[in-house]
């Protein structure tokens, strides 16, 4: 009796216990396995239900693999661990860097360069030009302040901007006889005395004195509408000044008191007689001049107008 308890004890100290994946744990003896699973006994000589090989854990599956007869069963449900990533080996190669240029202004820097000197010579150029726009609009000597935008570049463009515009002084009489068509010795009087020794005029047979023909085209040229002038700084020449001004232009027959009026614009490039605007925008007008034998649309920003005058066409 003694040898079999001997037998029964050492029997229980030698059963494996095998991990579930419930979380619960068995111990004892393999008694039986198969394709389903194993039976086992316990150490109070029970046996238990056939356990499936998928309840096992995998450390219980991999302690029954080292049984060589059951191997054959538990390898398939044991799970291979993936292989490990390689490790890859990271290699910094020398690269060539450019070299930092050395600290200097920024003029040195601009004409170091050939970029900088063809930004620096654009600029130069605007320069000029704004000095030769600023002239036009100022009213000014387009080669004085050219010069000087020329000399003193940005600083002259702004000293001629930040003047006033040069506004004419008003013309001579002299000038006004000259523009009319009179000449400037036609200052007679309509009823001056006849010279001595001639007939007076309007006599039958008499022969008309050297002066009548002088008188008469006097009379005439002081009977045209007289002549109005539009000078910049004085008028703000834009749309609605031409609207309210010229009013009776812009129609494609004219009647009235403009029907024989013309407009004489002066810009500082040209001067064009116009007989009619046929179309204005916010920034410019164009007005119909006759050239020639032809007609043609002639288009002038509001910005170049110096002067309109408004005369007679005959004046």
């Amino acid at each position: 009796m003694f040898g079999l308890w001997l037998c029964g004890l050492l029997a229980t100290a030698k059963a494996e216990t095998y991990n579930l994946t419930d979380g619960t744990s068995l111990t004892g003896d393999i008694i039986s396995f198969n394709d389903d699973g194993v039976i086992f006994r316990t150490g109070d000589d029970k046996y238990t239900d056939r356990i499936v090989w998928t309840k096992f854990s995998q450390d219980a599956l991999k302690l029954l693999a080292k049984n060589p007869k059951i191997r054959a069963y538990a390898e398939p449900f044991i799970e291979t661990p993936p292989p490990p990533p390689p490790q890859l080996q990271v290699r910094v190669h020398e690269v060539s860097r450019l070299e930092l240029p050395p600290k200097q202004s920024v003029m040195g820097a601009l004409c170091s360069s050939f970029i900088g000197i063809i930004l620096l010579l654009l600029v130069y150029a605007a320069n000029i030009y704004a000095g030769f726009e600023i002239a036009i609009f100022r009213a000014r000597p387009i080669g004085m302040v050219t010069g000087i935008a020329a000399v003193l570049p940005i600083i002259g463009p702004i000293i001629f901007l930040s003047m006033p515009t040069k506004v004419e002084g008003g013309a001579t009489q002299e000038d006004m006889q000259m523009e009319t068509g009179a000449p400037s010795g036609a200052t007679a009087a309509p009823h001056a005395a006849p010279i001595a020794g001639q007939a007076a005029p309007g006599a039958e047979g008499d022969v008309a004195p050297a002066g009548a023909e002088t008188v008469q085209v006097a009379h005439t040229a002081t009977s045209l509408p007289e002549t109005q002038v539009f000078q910049r700084g004085q008028f703000t020449f834009n749309r609605r000044f031409f609207e309210t001004k010229f009013s009776g232009f812009f129609g494609m027959t004219r009647h009235g008191a403009s029907k024989d009026m013309v407009l004489v614009i002066k810009t500082p490039r040209a001067q064009h007689i116009a007989e009619r605007i046929t179309r204005i925008a916010a920034n410019e007008a164009h007005f119909e001049v006759v050239v020639g034998p032809a007609r043609q649309e002639v288009m002038v920003p509001f910005g170049e107008i110096q002067e309109i005058r408004l005369k007679h066409k005959d004046a």
